[in-house]
């Protein structure tokens, strides 16, 4: 399979390298304003660019019906504008706020204790904390904000607060520290005791295995897709 990189800093190298270890090659690479290579000889394209660059990357690929699996996170706001265009140009899109897989069976795991909690919420009031590399730019992390969406289908709170400690609101705290490649928690804390889930990655390797997995899974689909279609766990 010929893939396309929008994007090549970190994410993209190791993108790269698991690719390459599947016998896909690597034909298109955009790097701010240097490309190599030719988009369209692409099977699929895998963004992983700064947000600002995300939405022209896609419709980009989308022009020449290239599918894009997009990891990009901080340009949600226009999410409607880039499925809309997806459908138009009769092309493939699969976007997911974290493709690792251990991550995406604890977003199943969250929605089960979310539900869980919910007859409880009275007592228990839940909390998320993500603590990533000082090189990330969004904060909260794209992963948090999918726990969170999640978990507030299921409560009586009213959305959510960076850094806060409303009564309620779901509050979010994020840290920048160190190289850290990513720890969510979900806490549902009570006067007498506290539950919680934790998913820890212990390198970068899981998000980039997981980029080529969905790229695989994504190849000659058109629609919208999501990586619970890619694990078939909806």
């Amino acid at each position: 399979m010929n893939i396309a990189l929008l994007g090549y800093g970190r994410m993209g190298k190791a993108i790269e390298k698991f690719a390459e270890e599947r016998a896909h090659k690597i034909v298109f690479t955009l790097d701010k304003d240097n490309s190599i290579g030719n988009l369209s000889l692409a099977d699929v394209a895998i963004n992983f660019s700064v947000p600002h660059a995300a939405v022209e990357n896609i419709k980009t690929a989308f022009d020449k019906k290239i599918p894009v699996v997009c990891g990009t996170t901080g340009w949600l706001d226009h999410y409607q504008e880039v499925i809309d265009y997806c459908s138009l140009k009769k092309s493939g899109f699969l976007y997911a706020s974290n493709f690792s897989i251990g991550v995406n069976l604890f977003f199943k795991m969250n929605a089960i204790a979310a539900k869980l909690m919910k007859p409880h919420q009275e007592n228990y009031h839940p909390s998320i904390k993500e603590i990533h590399h000082i090189h990330k730019l969004d904060a909260p992390s794209g992963t948090a904000l999918s726990l969170a969406e999640t978990l507030l289908k299921e409560s009586h709170l009213s959305g959510w607060e960076l850094e806060g400690n409303t009564k309620n609101k779901l509050n979010i705290n994020s840290i920048r520290e160190g190289e850290v490649p990513g720890t969510h928690s979900v806490k549902y804390t009570s006067t007498v005791d506290q539950i919680s889930l934790k998913h820890v990655a212990l390198s970068r390797d899981g998000f980039a295995l997981g980029a080529v997995i969905a790229s695989e899974w994504l190849a000659g689909r058109q629609g919208v897709f999501s990586m619970d279609d890619v694990l078939n766990i909806s």
